[in-house]
């Protein structure tokens, strides 16, 4: 053990791997449907670690600080400028004032309770479960003119309070917002009866569908049918059977026929369908689920149904294309043939309603052949091309461009204050991001990249964390005491009750969207799945993104307000 010891006090980056792989571990570990988080994991083991008395430079924790913050501004930055538009406002006002209520209950509590600055900080950040507010706040603090020590010393409290809250504001807020929340909306049962008639009004199908079905089948399907007497295809020309299905708000399209003389060919819009022809249908699941009654028995057949077809991820970008529906987009000409599979907004699935409005930005998954595709692809924007690399150039440059920007500081009552390089990294994010879905051929960050960039980037920063504060934490344990644990529950539940009577009462939303929408000023995406598993529809994340973009944004500025606000 002394020799392991040794090695670590020498090797500190292995400690570093060590609390990275333990606390992922850990914090994949479930009771019953709660865990604590990669986040949680990490910084409870690196307390562990920590008590070894290692030595990190502070650079290793601001250099994967900075990819993280980057990488958070990349992600939300569409959907940030998007919500500055008209329609989005509301819910960016909304944003704004929760924010405010996630800043000012944490704080207030904080000087009531006789916290210090990092004490108050560790509460925030944990109470509202965004993390990297204890980096924004660190770097505030490095700031004050204080000591050393004391400067230290409020840094390392920081992740004792934060470990002590963090519980409930992850368990509490998906409670709180799935339990809680819908009584206040006037019941749960109100509340999905609500959400289901606003589905229909979106055009989601049949509402007694389950929701949580679809995720268990390809959204998208082919499927071969004999034609007979009793067929509703028989006789007609293929773009007349089109329009009859279409008329059913069923965009459902012929792909290949094979003749009664076995030849297959490509149909063409006045092909007459004669009987004992096989047809391959396409559109969505749910779609051709409801007519195959009428067309004839299923076949299932090797060679009819063996042939090439592409899932394209397009980004929306052309101006004829945005701000228009679901709908609006299936019904266009070079759509024919071409199912919207799936959509993404701020990285966060939406359900595929057929009143869902296009944002700039968007992420479409379309469905079909090769000729159709392209076409389609040209006509809404950019087909993303599949790529394993990042555009290295565009993320450094952005890093060191908002790091510049942060490092500049201007004194208010002889107090120098900047940003600091972790704020401007942020920002740089959320106009990096925001320019790429504009000109979507450059600046690419895979998605694995991108989640490499979030959790190794935001969770190297923790361990970190962890291990500096650890030989203190259990003294500073001692003195905010389980105390803590109940002012992090009033911190949690303030903002969350306040953002449901605001949504409700204030600006009237609908009680699915008003879940949605504090569950994204919250940033807390574990509550969105429970929310949406206790209203039983995917319609709260329409509510979230734009919620989410802003919310990510001022909570974690929050970190340099709140040190101010304490000092």
């Amino acid at each position: 053990m002394t020799w392991l010891h040794h090695t670590f006090q020498q090797y500190p980056e292995l400690a570093i791997f060590l609390t990275l792989s333990a606390g992922f571990f850990i914090g994949s570990l479930k009771v019953g449907k709660f865990s604590l988080g990669s986040v949680t994991g990490v910084l409870l083991v690196g307390v562990i670690v920590g008590q070894l008395d290692i030595s990190i430079s502070a650079n290793v924790k601001s250099v994967f600080f900075l990819m993280f913050l980057f990488a958070v501004g990349y992600s939300v930055g569409p959907q940030f400028f998007a919500g500055l538009k008209k329609d989005g406002l509301p819910q960016v006002l909304f944003a704004v004032l929760m924010c405010v209520v996630c800043l000012v209950a944490p704080w207030l509590l904080a000087v009531a309770s006789g916290y210090n600055v990092g004490q108050a900080a560790g509460l925030l950040s944990g109470s509202q479960t965004i993390s990297a507010t204890m980096g924004v706040a660190s770097d505030t603090i490095k700031q004050l003119s204080v000591s050393e020590a004391q400067k230290q010393a409020w840094i390392n409290a920081m992740p004792v309070c934060y470990a002590v809250t963090y519980i409930f504001g992850t368990a509490g807020s998906a409670w709180i917002l799935s339990s809680i929340a819908p009584l206040m909306l006037g019941g749960i049962e109100k509340v999905r009866a609500e959400t289901k008639e606003l589905e229909k009004k979106l055009g989601s199908g049949d509402p007694t569908l389950d929701p949580g079905m679809r995720s268990a089948f390809i959204p998208v399907t082919f499927r071969a049918y004999e034609v007979t007497d009793q067929s509703i295809a028989l006789n007609k020309q293929v773009q007349q059977l089109e329009e009859e299905l279409g008329r059913r708000n069923h965009r459902l399209f012929i792909e290949r026929i094979r003749k009664n003389d076995k030849t297959i060919i490509d149909p063409v819009p006045d092909y007459v369908i004669q009987k004992g022809d096989e047809i391959v249908l396409s559109g969505r699941r749910e779609y051709v689920l409801g007519e195959e009654s009428g067309l004839g028995p299923e076949i299932v057949d090797l060679e009819l149904l063996n042939f090439p077809v592409e899932n394209v991820m397009v980004y929306v970008i052309k101006k004829n294309i945005i701000g228009k529906t679901i709908n609006e987009l299936r019904n266009m000409d070079f759509m024919h043939g071409v199912p919207v599979q799936s959509l993404r907004r701020a990285g966060i699935s939406l359900p595929v309603y057929g009143e869902t409005v296009l944002q700039r930005g968007d992420n479409i998954e379309l469905v079909g052949y090769k000729k159709d595709m392209d076409k389609a692809a040209a006509q809404i924007g950019y087909a993303e091309i599949p790529t394993d690399k990042t555009d290295m150039i565009y993320v450094g440059l952005g890093i060191v461009l908002g790091g510049i920007v942060g490092a500049m500081s201007f004194k208010a009552g002889g107090v120098p204050l900047s940003l600091s390089t972790s704020g401007g990294a942020l920002i740089a994010g959320l106009i990096f991001g925001w320019l790429r879905s504009r000109h979507p051929a450059f600046g690419n960050i895979p998605e694995p990249a991108l989640w490499v960039m979030n959790n190794v980037g935001l969770n190297t920063f923790i361990a970190v964390v962890g291990i500096t504060a650890g030989p203190s934490f259990v003294e500073g344990f001692k003195q905010v005491g389980w105390g803590l644990f109940l002012v992090g529950i009033g911190a949690t539940a303030i903002p969350l009750l306040a953002g449901i009577l605001m949504g409700r009462y204030i600006f009237k939303f609908h009680p699915a969207l008003t879940l949605g929408c504090t569950a994204g000023a919250r940033t807390t995406t574990a509550a969105l799945s429970a929310i949406q598993e206790s209203v039983q529809s995917k319609l709260p994340a329409l509510g979230y993104t734009i919620t989410y973009a802003v919310g990510n944004t001022l909570l974690i500025i929050w970190g340099v307000v709140l040190v101010l606000l304490m000092t």
